[in-house]
């Protein structure tokens, strides 16, 4: 990229993090803080301005935008998307970025000094010599997941109507409460016609996801009963008690800190209450739906086995939701999807990373409703977290990669080539 888009990228990206959308964990509607409304609002100027079309911000805080192609034989629709919200596990207000250039190793001290980013335990940190690093002032998140994103994809829509890039028609959305999974629940699929599309929202240079988690949410209810512990015998049920001893059923190996790769896990994320009342909210994941259904149904089995063991006078109760499906179910389906992006990488120079998603994406409830949306990097590391980073570099590579998939004339005509190559292959077999 060339340097005064390189500035602009930059620009870009320090302005939208200056919003504070830090989605809210309890909300029930979205957006979950005001703060995502006037992101949105911003970014639909931006778009207008750029020269976009049918630019619309929902009442969800939903931006979408429409560029119709410039070039006859580029007829796919194609769309990017990333979320507005950072994660509710750290603060996302009064975001104190600072940039360094030429990076030359080591520890990395945030603000004052009372933070670092140390490479003894982000070996990554190796890798990033001579680059340029956007970090925090070490008391608040980044926000690069997923203003990054963000910045990337107005940043490619910039450079292709100001160089009259030949590009395919570009739809846009940016969308709130990702991080929450709320704000898919909103997203006006209908005004977002696309053959297929991508989330920008992955990690380090290369990164291509589509395959994720199946997820579910448990949250198991004690009722206890409440009296003198001086005169509890036989009368008193802590409901305490009761959730400690529950939560001792549970496999021990199967939590997030020892698994990694396609492996699931139960999660106990939230524990609250008191002697009366306890509420335990698990988060149930599984890359294989088996695998998924049988975790599910061992969490009933589990509260069944406790009440019929306990005789206890207000049973344990257990909810369990589900909240999104892997996306590959989807995704193999249109294998142009993958095959393009991969083309588009190897065409910047960039070495593919096919990885699954511990976690779950937009593109993960847009599978869910027919739409392929394969995950691509923005060049970030540590989100959600004070120690995020994201390198410039790593943005610019992003960029690039959105251009070029836009770009895309020769690269779709030889992936349509090698995919009905493979086609004739498997029916001549």
């Amino acid at each position: 990229m060339e340097e005064h888009n390189n500035n602009e990228l930059l620009q870009r990206f320090l302005t939208y993090v200056a919003f504070d959308t830090q989605s809210k964990s309890s909300a029930k509607h979205s957006p979950s803080s005001p703060g995502q409304m006037k992101l949105a609002l911003h970014l639909q100027q931006e778009l207008i301005e750029l020269g976009l079309q049918d630019v619309n911000v929902t009442k969800h805080a939903v931006v979408t935008a429409y560029l119709p192609s410039n070039h006859p034989d580029l007829t796919q629709t194609i769309g990017f998307i990333s979320h507005l919200d950072t994660s509710p596990q750290c603060s996302g207000k009064n975001v104190q970025p600072e940039v360094i250039e030429n990076y030359r190793g080591g520890d990395i001290a945030l603000g004052l000094g009372e933070e670092f980013i140390s490479p003894v335990y982000y070996p990554f940190l190796h890798q990033l010599i001579g680059k340029t690093l956007i970090v925090t002032d070490g008391t608040t998140l980044l926000g690069a997941d997923n203003k990054a994103g963000i910045a990337e994809i107005m940043t490619a829509l910039s450079v292709l109507q100001q160089e009259n890039i030949p590009h395919c028609n570009i739809r846009v959305a940016f969308t709130p409460d990702e991080e929450i999974g709320l704000g898919m629940h909103y997203f006006p699929l209908d005004d977002f016609p696309c053959d297929w599309a991508y989330t920008i929202d992955g990690g380090e240079v290369g990164e291509l996801e589509y395959e994720n988690f199946n997820a579910a949410t448990a949250k198991i209810t004690f009722k206890g009963r409440g009296i003198h512990p001086g005169y509890a015998k036989n009368k008193l049920v802590n409901a305490l008690t009761l959730a400690c001893e529950f939560q001792q059923g549970f496999p021990k190996d199967d939590v997030p800190e020892k698994t990694s790769g396609k492996e699931g896990f139960f999660h106990l994320d939230d524990f609250k209450g008191d002697i009366e009342k306890v509420e335990l909210h698990y988060l149930i994941r599984d890359f294989d739906q088996a695998n998924f259904e049988q975790r599910k149904a061992f969490i009933y089995q589990l509260v069944e086995k406790f009440n019929r063991e306990k005789s206890l006078k207000d049973p344990v109760e257990c909810v369990i939701e589900d909240s999104y499906k892997n996306m590959y179910d989807t995704v193999k389906n249109v294998p142009q999807a993958i095959k393009l992006a991969d083309a588009a990488m190897k065409a910047c120079g960039i070495t593919p990373n096919h990885k699954p998603i511990r976690g779950g994406t937009d593109g993960a409830f847009l599978a869910e409703k027919g739409l392929a949306c394969p995950n691509i990097f923005t060049g970030g590391y540590n989100f959600h977290s004070k120690h995020e980073l994201v390198t410039l570099e790593g943005m610019e590579k992003a960029v690039e990669v959105v251009i070029k998939i836009a770009n895309c004339k020769d690269l779709y005509i030889s992936v349509k080539k090698k995919l009905a190559f493979v086609i004739i292959c498997q029916y001549n077999r």
